[in-house]
């Protein structure tokens, strides 16, 4: 196969699919190895970059995914009914922290480490796409365990979980003393 038939068949692929295709079925699919088709969607990835095309191909783990430009976002509005976002609230988002950081992680542990039931944001998580089930706990009970998704990289513009921001040690001290002084107050009233 010629170049250019190789970059049209994994642009069918990609566009085909919708969603994020593994690089290895997109080798086996056009019959190269992985290494050819990973250089061949990054070279794809670059010039779609410097030619700003309308869509991207965006790497998510070993997985590629076609996807619009956010840049033109504005212009789908005006064609489109407005989207439904999903809506996280705070209580939502310190919960999908927590999991992300700690994964994979039972509701006891999310609930211990954030004092209150966290049920309703962990079911909107799981029905926004930003988090699923990944199996159960070996433990009495056999709690479910839970993680990220996909979606959740790609909401949060991320390759991999490798890629999100460390906490600062001693901004995480702080809380910690400050978590502790508060629990204290609550014990000496």
């Amino acid at each position: 196969m010629k170049m250019k038939e190789l970059e049209g068949a994994i642009e069918a692929i990609l566009f085909a699919m919708g969603e994020s295709v593994e690089l290895s079925r997109i080798a086996k699919a056009i019959n190269m190895d992985t290494k050819t088709t990973e250089k061949l969607i990054h070279n794809m990835m670059d010039r779609y970059e410097q030619e700003e095309r309308g869509i991207q191909i965006i790497e998510l783990g070993d997985s590629y995914q076609m996807c619009t430009r956010k840049k033109y976002y504005e212009y789908l509005i005006n064609i489109a009914l407005h989207p439904q976002k999903p809506v996280l609230t705070e209580v939502m988002l310190e919960t999908l922290s927590i999991i992300a950081y700690k994964q994979p992680v039972t509701k006891a542990e999310l609930e211990k480490i954030r004092g209150v039931k966290c049920d309703h944001a962990v079911n909107k998580l799981v029905e926004y796409n930003l988090v699923r089930e990944l199996g159960r706990l070996d433990a009495p009970g056999k709690p479910i365990l839970f993680g990220t998704t996909e979606e959740f990289l790609r909401s949060f513009g991320v390759q991999d979980l490798d890629e999100l921001p460390m906490p600062d040690p001693v901004k995480v001290e702080d809380f910690k003393a400050e978590a502790e002084e508060e629990v204290q107050l609550k014990l000496d009233i």
